[in-house]
């Protein structure tokens, strides 16, 4: 299982103080201050100053704080954690990164701040973009990259043009990037977050993707707007019928051991190691969230 609990990472812009000011109660598991798409070339200055001002003060209650940076195509980047690598932030959300390299990079710049500043080695986590076809080819690559990365996004959008199509509801043209981050992210033990669901309109939709995107592993989603919170944070929990299962589960394999039975079946069903570790990994999931839940 991932060793963050990412279900919900909600975008506010950065550039707007009031939308700012309304993340303060929201039940978002990371807040993801936004540098990047949301706000104009002209503003970015602007907009990077007024979370330094702001975000200091900022209430955490369990929640984690991160800053969207811009990706290393701008320009803007080490600008960007030059001025936010301070003791109030968890963790940058990086756009566009490509290869292993990109990752390694922002690391080691990470740690001259760190040090310079007398943070602790390793505060300031990372959640890496995967946005266009050569990052979906490389993507374990990046996933192993650093300790520091806890989670990597799916970008949708941006990946849809880079293989040269539109976006649809349905996401077919998705389906290769979301597998393959899947896997890469469970593989280096961090955390996968699905795109954005963009049409806020249409709630019965989103959550129908988000119990779709659980199913092939994804443990979070990228939010746009306060009431997609509340379905990711529901859906990506493991309900109280899973969790009870799995206390089950592992009763009744540790109570085969000590009897020293060759086979142990719950339910009619044959409970091996797999099936041992499926329930544990639940029991595990369920306890980072409330531990999560309790910090706050």
């Amino acid at each position: 299982m991932a060793a963050t609990v990412m279900r919900s990472m909600l975008s506010v812009p950065g550039i707007r103080e009031r939308f700012i000011e309304k993340a303060r109660d929201a039940e978002a598991d990371v807040l993801c201050f936004d540098l990047e798409d949301s706000v104009a070339w002209d503003d970015k200055p602007a907009a990077r100053d007024l979370l330094c001002r702001v975000l200091p003060d900022f209430p955490k209650r369990g929640r984690q704080v991160f800053v969207r940076t811009n990706g290393y195509d701008t320009g803007l980047i080490e600008q960007e954690l030059d001025a936010i690598a301070q003791p109030w932030l968890d963790g940058v959300s990086v756009s566009k990164i490509e290869s292993a390299r990109d990752v390694q990079r922002i690391d080691d710049y990470l740690t001259l701040l760190e040090r310079a500043r007398g943070l602790p080695d390793g505060q300031i986590k990372i959640a890496a973009w995967i946005e266009n076809a050569h990052a979906v080819d490389n993507a374990y690559d990046i996933c192993a990259a650093s300790e520091r990365l806890v989670g990597i996004c799916v970008g949708g959008e941006d990946y849809a043009v880079s293989i040269g199509v539109r976006r649809t509801k349905g996401g077919a043209e998705l389906e290769l990037a979301r597998r393959a981050s899947v896997n890469a992210a469970h593989a280096a033990g961090i955390a996968p977050l699905d795109t954005p669901w963009t049409d806020i309109r249409d709630p019965e939709g989103y959550e129908d993707e988000l119990r779709r995107m659980k199913e092939i592993g994804f443990q979070g989603k990228f939010c746009i707007h306060p009431d997609q919170l509340g379905p990711a944070n529901r859906i990506f929990s493991p309900p109280a019928d899973d969790v009870d299962w799995a206390r089950r589960v592992v009763d009744a394999y540790q109570d085969g051991v000590e009897r020293n039975l060759g086979a142990v079946a719950l339910d009619g069903q044959m409970i091996d190691k797999p099936v041992l570790e499926q329930a544990e990994n639940v029991l595990a999931w369920s306890e980072q969230i409330a531990a999560m839940e309790s910090a706050g």
